[in-house]
């Protein structure tokens, strides 16, 4: 346990089925809090739960949904025993093939769980030592619940970036403990391991959730209004006659520190910032005038056309060559935090003026400052004296130069089999080296290429063909100018409390969250037209980090993006950005929410429940169409565990596991209706819980059907199955055979589709089934 912990002692992992008892609140403990007022919380059984506190749960979870696992590779290296083949045989230290396999997805979301909570904890103690500890954590008038996860799993509201520690630390200990299990001769069942992995996710969802309410808090982000700034996004939107500073990462602290630098110097109208991935979306958080590149996959494509004068990087997400591409093209770069030295003179402690000449002199490739401020004036300062000289150095080779580069095409096809994609990269070149640019431009538009630069790599001819794209790419400049709106940070809870109601019943379809990385199978416009689709149905549409700058690279036919469209509210139509990676908490905080506020659920210490609500009730889905990263995982796993499914794009499968329910199997989907005590046959409803689909069609299917849930009203089912049907005819022309399991009575038979679904009723001997109440997979309490 963590220092000062109130977890309650008396409770032990059988609470539930003590005898003697017809229910229990668990205990009572006083928050001791300057601002608690003397309120006194009722507690639920598991507050600050480990992972086998919530295994129970973990194990209902993976019944209905098993994990299906897929290995690229059937042998274990991990230790000294040496290699190990497990194809229908155990290792050398007993373990088989799926808990290796589960064992590695443990490890996968542990990655993705540290990433997140150590970039946590660096901003927090940075704040905290930039504000002190007694700042308070207020979001105004409309939240009162701020941090929702924290509550459920610590107990309380944190009400100063100091109270926030203590979350820190008992996510840290959690975390530790997972990572632990890993090793070899620990855990040797793949669902230990499953439930292990479902635990980092959740640990993973509290760190970041600690992030963002701390950088809102202390940085002033702005506090779930919804009607946020739009903010210039796209390479094309970048002033290349002015000084330009580039961040990349995760970590506002270092963005921030030179948007202060250039405000107090009265420097903002002549220093161009930027950024890329979720740094960009939190510094134009932070500051409007700040401007979007793009998504991960415009890293490679922005480095190589030389436009910034100084990069800063921070963490996560970041080229590891990124110090060789920028001395590829004379920019200066600045390393910010120890996840990422780069091999770099550590100049922290040194006089700006020294680290300036240095760098300016070529003695040093560049400087590892780990101080925000300082890093603000060291960036600004390069960035002026390089800008002049480096005129000529913003410039590609001209069109010319790379064609007479490409003639040297072999047509060898390397380019063609290393790319993840399978693009045609080799007709691309080619072609280039006649003259004809048009196969090079229609891979750079909307990121059908995104430039992880294997292909280059493979080259025997070392052709440079992201210098060639990224060119091409330079002739549209004008067309790549775009608006994303600046994100907005948690859900109000007022609008918790109007379409909390709709959302549970099923009148308002659905909630969408389009999140994860730009690793598409066929570019970011793909995700924008998903969104599109359920706008257009009133589902309610919310995004963060790389997927909502993916959607705000779309424009319609009057050249409008989504966001000019559509407002940011939470409601049906509403196209809401969050923010950068951390503030995914507030997507699943937000189904918390709905859990608390619509339905009286109480928060504190109260985990099972409340997902147990979210499963059966709140008709939401995750997408991450690009699954890229560690971080993904354990954002989809953390999601998991609180009841909520996702779908992965193609290559989330490469993470190789899914949870994937069995609609056949029909006893696992039975449902305990908690107001009548009565066993109910329930419905595949979600379907899975972790799915891939293999194109945009099929994602867009499965989108919709996933919102299903138990506690829908006829008219809500109607209206779910009116889109699933909808959707099924548009892309694939039929009515899917599987909607009679969805049909409860004939209410729930849309009326658009009536007489087709009755004979897909009766050629499956449909019978009209009872309606659930209250739909719970956990056990019913046990009487006296």
């Amino acid at each position: 346990m963590t220092p000062n912990s109130t977890k309650p002692k008396e409770f032990k992992d059988d609470f539930w089925k003590a005898k003697d008892i017809k229910f229990s609140f668990g205990e009572i403990i006083e928050d001791n809090s300057p601002a608690s007022e003397d309120k006194e919380t009722f507690v639920g059984p598991t507050l600050k739960p480990s992972a086998t506190d919530l295994r129970s749960w973990d194990m209902k979870l993976l019944e209905r949904y098993p994990p299906f696992y897929a290995p690229f590779c059937d042998m274990c290296c991990l230790c000294t025993y040496g290699k190990c083949d497990l194809t229908g045989k155990k290792g050398a230290c007993g373990i088989d093939i799926e808990a290796q396999q589960g064992r590695f997805a443990l490890l996968t979301c542990c990655i993705g769980a540290a990433a997140h909570s150590a970039h946590s904890r660096h901003l927090l103690e940075y704040l905290i030592h930039k504000v002190g500890p007694d700042h308070p954590v207020d979001f105004g008038n409309n939240i009162d619940i701020e941090a929702p996860i924290i509550r459920t799993l610590i107990g309380k509201a944190p009400k100063t970036l100091g109270d926030i520690r203590e979350a820190m630390s008992y996510m840290e200990e959690e975390n530790l403990h997972l990572l632990s299990a890993c090793h070899t001769g620990q855990e040797g069942n793949h669902l230990d391991f499953e439930s292990k992995a479902l635990h980092a996710g959740l640990m993973d969802h509290i760190g970041m959730e600690i992030g963002d309410i701390s950088q809102i808090a202390a940085l002033n982000l702005p506090k779930g209004e919804s009607d946020t700034s739009l903010i210039e996004l796209g390479i094309g939107s970048i002033d290349r006659d002015k000084p330009v500073i580039l961040c990349i990462g995760h970590n506002v602290a270092p963005g921030s520190g030179i948007v202060d630098y250039l405000e107090d110097n009265d420097l903002e109208d002549d220093v161009e910032i930027c950024g890329i991935c979720c740094a960009a979306i939190d510094i134009t958080r932070y500051n409007n005038r700040a401007k979007v590149v793009g998504p991960i996959s415009k890293q490679l494509k922005f480095l190589r056309s030389g436009v910034a004068d100084v990069v800063v990087v921070d963490e996560q997400c970041i080229r590891s060559d990124v110090l060789e591409e920028a001395q590829k093209t004379g920019t200066a770069l600045i390393a910010t935090t120890d996840k990422m030295c780069l091999g770099l003179p550590d100049r922290t402690n040194d006089e700006v003026d020294s680290i300036l000449a240095d760098i300016l002199n070529k003695q040093i490739e560049g400087a590892l400052i780990l101080d925000p401020e300082k890093v603000g004036e060291v960036a600004t300062k390069l960035s002026l004296s390089l800008s002049k000289s480096r005129k000529s150095l913003k410039t590609l080779p001209d069109m010319d130069e790379i064609q007479e580069e490409a003639s040297n095409c072999t047509q060898c096809e390397w380019c063609v089999r290393v790319c993840p994609n399978n693009l045609p990269i080799m007709d691309a070149v080619s072609s280039a080296g006649k003259g004809d640019f048009d196969v090079v431009e229609s891979l750079y538009n909307n990121d059908i290429c995104y430039t992880c630069g294997r292909c280059e790599q493979e080259c025997p001819e070392d052709i440079k063909i992201m210098d060639l794209m990224s060119k091409v790419g330079e002739n549209n400049l004008k067309s790549q100018k775009f608006n994303i709106r600046a994100g907005r940070g948690p859900i109000q809870d007022v609008e918790v409390r109007r379409v909390g109601a709709p959302i549970v019943l099923g009148d308002i379809p659905g909630v969408i969250a389009f999140v994860g990385c730009t690793n598409y199978p066929n570019g970011g416009e793909e995700v924008a037209k998903m969104a599109e689709e359920f706008l257009k149905r009133n589902y309610i549409v919310v995004t963060s980090g790389c997927g909502a700058m993916s959607i705000g690279e779309y424009k319609d036919e009057e050249g409008k993006t989504l966001y000019e469209k559509y407002s940011g509210e939470f409601d049906a139509r509403g196209l809401v950005n969050v923010g950068s990676c951390v503030s995914n908490s507030h997507i699943s905080g937000v189904a918390i929410k709905i859990a608390n506020i619509f339905a009286k659920k109480p928060l504190e210490g109260n985990f099972e429940v409340i997902a147990d609500y979210i499963l059966n009730r709140v008709g939401a889905c995750g997408v991450a169409w690009g699954p890229y990263s560690q971080k993904a995982a354990a954002i989809a796993s953390g999601v998991n565990r609180w009841g909520i499914p996702v779908v992965l794009g193609p290559h989330g499968s490469k993470y190789r596991r899914l949870y994937l329910g069995r609609p056949d199997k029909e006893d696992v989907w039975n449902l305990n209706d908690m107001r009548t005590g009565k066993v109910i046959k329930g419905e595949p409803a979600p379907e899975h819980l972790l799915f891939a689909a293999e194109n945009r069609e099929e994602a867009t299917v499965a989108i919709a059907k996933n919102c299903l849930r138990p506690t829908d009203t006829n008219k809500g089912r109607q209206i779910k199955l009116n889109h699933y049907i909808d959707l099924n005819k548009k892309y694939f022309g039929v009515i899917p055979e599987d909607v009679y399991k969805y049909v409860r009575t004939d209410k729930d038979i849309p009326i658009t589709y009536k007489n087709d679904v009755k004979e897909i009723l009766e050629r499956n001997n449909w019978e009209p089934r009872e309606l659930v109440m209250e739909p719970s997979i956990l056990d019913f309490p046990e009487e006296e």
